[in-house]
């Protein structure tokens, strides 16, 4: 069933070119979930870090998203975004090689896991800001739920499978030459993207140009906040993000394990029901927004996605009550992340036009991404002066009330992506970009 006034969509598995980079993104999605456990184990086994060590590694990783908003700004003046994301992947993969290179040699050191963390995070803002030209080009407007879920699905199975893979490839390798194996699947899906030939969008042409980096990223900005979906979907989201990391999954642990008195093996299954909720999520994106809308497709999981936090911090009786209580939570809340994530990645596909894509991104993955870290900043503060129940209580609350953003705009009116309908819903919001522009 297509979308209404669209085209019919033809099944993304019979098109080769998607199947390739689909295949290409799922192998490097698991490789990611071999990094995430490598990496510190590395500097935890080889280095003994510390705490505080350990946690600046994951935040280096994120650290280069603070830029996106210009990365985008000169993506979107690039003419061939394939060629750099092929490059993006090729330098993660001589990034990761180079760290069992130095432990055979004996060199690794904390620098050289920090600079590792910071240059791997910056390719993949590189890769994420190149990434919506390319898409749109691939994939058919009325197949962008489909395609979303598709891609969607495979991470969330990256998670369910991903940590076990990487915890056996780390025992049996240990974590340096596991990193060989991450590093193989960026290859990997630099060859099949390699593959995938699509027509180029062209290099942004609009205004004149010697318009500095500064002023185009200025104008991605500007773009985002006068659209009335992009505006209020981002609100949204970061929004979510950044009550999702005050009770972030570190805290998450540290109540699971201190409070409800969970062992270390329970917690971990109760995270990858989690996980299993956001793969059931992916897959059943598209026939929910089908039956509820898109647009309310998005709102139900912008609340369902960090309220379920709730039902963790309220747990309490028996053991099986409280192991069950945080399962259900990691559940719901990753069923709600697809479904939210799913639709709003094809409605933002739908409505950013071409020579604004990656600025859009680069702008959009600066204010959303920026939040976390502050969040998580938030999240320790309050933990420490309230206790770790109160925080867990403000992450869903706080969470849940991102809907407050979406009510008053078009998008919970939006049911497809028909472009007659969504017309009628948001107006001719492209008058935002010329008003942008030089």
């Amino acid at each position: 069933m297509s979308d209404e006034g669209l085209p019919p969509a033809i099944s993304l598995w019979r098109d080769r070119r998607f199947a390739r980079f689909w295949a290409g993104n799922s192998v490097s999605q698991f490789g990611d979930r071999i990094t995430e456990l490598a990496l510190p184990l590395i500097a935890i086994g080889a280095l003994d870090a510390s705490a505080n060590q350990v946690a600046w590694l994951t935040a280096l990783i994120w650290t280069p998203n603070l830029l996106a908003i210009l990365l985008g700004a000169w993506v979107d003046h690039q003419a061939h975004k394939r060629r750099l994301m092929i490059l993006a992947d090729l330098v993660r993969a001589a990034v990761l090689l180079s760290l069992p290179a130095a432990q055979l040699l004996g060199a690794v050191t904390l620098t050289h896991l920090y600079a590792a963390a910071l240059l791997t995070g910056a390719a993949g803002v590189l890769f994420n800001t190149a990434y919506p030209p390319f898409f749109v080009r691939l994939v058919p407007r009325a197949s962008y739920v489909d395609a979303n879920s598709k891609l969607s699905a495979s991470r969330s199975a990256s998670y369910v499978a991903g940590p076990a893979i990487g915890g056996a490839l780390v025992q049996a390798l240990t974590a340096p030459v596991a990193l060989v194996v991450d590093a193989l699947t960026f290859l990997v899906s630099a060859v099949l993207i390699g593959r995938v030939r699509v027509e180029e969008p062209p290099a942004a042409t609009r205004g004149a140009s010697g318009t500095s980096l500064l002023r185009r990223s200025r104008e991605g900005l500007a773009f985002v906040v006068r659209h009335p979906v992009l505006r209020a979907s981002l609100g949204c989201a970061a929004t979510v993000n950044f009550f999702t990391f005050v009770g972030g999954s570190g805290l998450l642990v540290l109540f699971a394990s201190r409070s409800l008195g969970l062992s270390a093996g329970v917690i971990g299954l109760a995270l990858g029901a989690g996980a299993t909720g956001g793969l059931l999520g992916a897959v059943c994106a598209p026939a929910i927004s089908r039956r509820l809308g898109m647009g309310r497709s998005i709102a139900v999981g912008a609340v369902l996605f960090p309220a379920p936090i709730a039902i963790a911090a309220a747990a309490d009786g028996p053991l099986w009550l409280r192991a069950g209580a945080l399962a259900a939570s990691q559940f719901l809340a990753g069923f709600g992340v697809m479904l939210f994530d799913v639709n709003l990645n094809s409605l933002q596909a739908a409505v950013i036009p071409d020579h604004m894509r990656s600025r859009v991104a680069g702008a959009y993955s600066t204010v959303n991404y920026g939040t976390r870290p502050v969040g998580a900043i938030v999240g320790g503060v309050l933990a420490t002066l309230v206790g770790l129940r109160p925080t867990l209580l403000v992450a869903a609350v706080g969470g849940a009330l991102s809907l407050l953003w979406l009510l008053p705009s078009p998008i919970p009116r939006i049911r497809s992506l028909d472009p007659g309908a969504l017309a009628g819903v948001i107006g001719n919001a492209d008058d935002g970009s010329r008003r942008a522009s030089p």
